[in-house]
């Protein structure tokens, strides 16, 4: 894909929306969201615009706050590579880019059903690498608190390393399945692992051949010091939560650095900021919208979850006072880059109150709010300048932000050449300009 355009991602982060509160919204879907149909009508506008890819947020637990959040805060999904199973059948170009945990899963498992979903749906799958935050997952399987910070990114390092390995245990090349010989495969070019590492111990070889794509494309969502090395050494895409334009020139910057440290070449890292895209026939309309939706926020979840990501609760405190001192991100296993943002925040004088509805509106996202020439003006502006090489669009009411955005956004984005008009040939990596990664095995014979 040439540097003349732009990634564009549609984002299922709940099925209703990016925001908390956007079930309540009268032009929200009901329990429609646990139907497939749902799905298919927004993944089929999406190919129909030539978009890349479709990118699924995933937890594996209920959030719940200080106990709040289960009766007003609609986050049950499906499972995510279930979905994108049924979706892949119905789609023929539009790319998958599905999260799975490294803290509660296993790298055998993961590495299969990654493979398994880039075959089915001949390359176009993605994985974003996440190392669960929340303790509510923790509790899920088998634990009293969350995973130290440090030790869950020393965990997802060796994960990846041997998901990578797993993928690569069949050569390309390794299938003959010869009915004459009665040969099926190549013994010398299927490989055992005998990985013993700190946290895993792994014989191999995979029972599913290669991907089509070698490895699916590998994305990474933490902006921490470990996430952004974990992302520099392991990802192709990084979905970075970035204030402003200027915020994220330098976080580039320090990505080509943390690259460089890895013996990494930039060509093979796309740099992907989250935007909430909110089209409306002026500024004022578009800020009518917001405020709308805003007014559906119950001042008890947004407390619970600024208490979340803060790792204070501060729902003893009182609502209209200021916000007290917070942890240190050495002594923090929850997820740093939201504590960051929120300390960045509460430098600005802002009561509890004031704060948690900030943070509940759109997350410390940065906002693009007005007409769909100023939308696209914007996220003109952001690639440019190199500040991004396109953009995870966090909608915050499905599936009205969705057609609203495909419908007025994108064909300005195309008629300036910043995004295709149809797809190119190849799979998911294909089309997004990176390499396909060699075999480590295969190289030694």
């Amino acid at each position: 894909m040439p540097r003349g355009q732009m990634i564009l991602l549609p984002f299922f982060f709940n099925p209703h929306g990016d925001y908390r509160m956007s079930w309540r919204h009268p032009r929200a879907p009901a329990d429609d969201f646990l139907d497939f149909d749902y799905y298919r009508r927004l993944v089929v506008m999406a190919e129909a615009a030539k978009l890349d890819a479709v990118f699924i947020a995933d937890h594996l637990g209920i959030w719940n706050g200080l106990g709040s959040g289960i009766p007003h805060y609609a986050n049950p999904r499906l499972e995510p590579l279930t979905l994108v199973s049924a979706l892949s059948a119905v789609t023929k170009d539009i790319g998958f880019m599905v999260t799975g945990s490294t803290s509660y899963t296993e790298p055998f498992h993961t590495a299969r059903m990654f493979a398994s979903i880039d075959h089915i749906s001949k390359g176009r799958v993605a994985w974003n690498v996440v190392t669960s935050g929340l303790e509510e997952e923790a509790m899920n399987f088998g634990r009293d608190a969350n995973i130290d910070h440090g030790l869950r990114y020393q965990r997802a390092t060796e994960f990846l390393d041997v998901a990578k390995a797993l993928w690569d245990s069949w050569e390309d090349d390794a299938l003959t399945i010869d009915k004459q010989s009665g040969v099926f495969a190549r013994s010398e070019k299927v490989h055992l692992l005998n990985h013993q590492g700190e946290y895993f111990k792994i014989r191999g070889p995979l029972n599913i051949s290669r991907p089509p794509q070698g490895h699916p494309v590998i994305v990474q969502a933490g902006s921490s010091g470990a996430g952004r090395d974990l992302a520099a050494k392991h990802a192709e895409l990084q979905f970075a939560i970035l204030k402003n334009q200027a915020q994220a020139i330098e976080y580039r910057a320090d990505m080509m650095a943390r690259l460089a440290k890895f013996g990494r070449d930039p060509s093979g890292f796309r740099l992907l900021p989250g935007i909430v895209p909110v089209v409306a026939g002026s500024t004022a309309e578009a800020e009518e919208k917001q405020a709308y939706l805003e007014s559906f926020m119950v001042d008890e979840v947004a407390v619970d979850l600024l208490s979340t990501w803060a790792g204070v609760d501060l729902s003893v405190y009182p609502v209209d006072g200021p916000i007290p001192d917070l942890p240190q991100e050495a002594n923090f296993n929850g997820w740093h880059t939201w504590l960051g943002l929120i300390k960045d925040e509460s430098n600005k004088g802002l009561s509890i109150r004031q704060l948690a509805r900030k943070v509940s509106a759109t997350g410390s996202v940065h906002m693009i709010a007005g007409t769909a020439s100023h939308v696209a003006d914007q996220l003109e502006s952001w690639f440019e300048s190199g500040a991004a090489d396109g953009f995870v669009l966090m909608f915050q009411l499905l599936p009205e932000d969705w057609e609203n955005f495909i419908r007025e956004v994108v064909p300005k984005l195309q008629r300036r050449g910043l995004v295709r008009t149809e797809y190119g040939p190849g799979m998911l990596r294909d089309r997004l300009g990176l390499p396909r990664p060699p075999n480590r095995f295969a190289a030694k014979t």
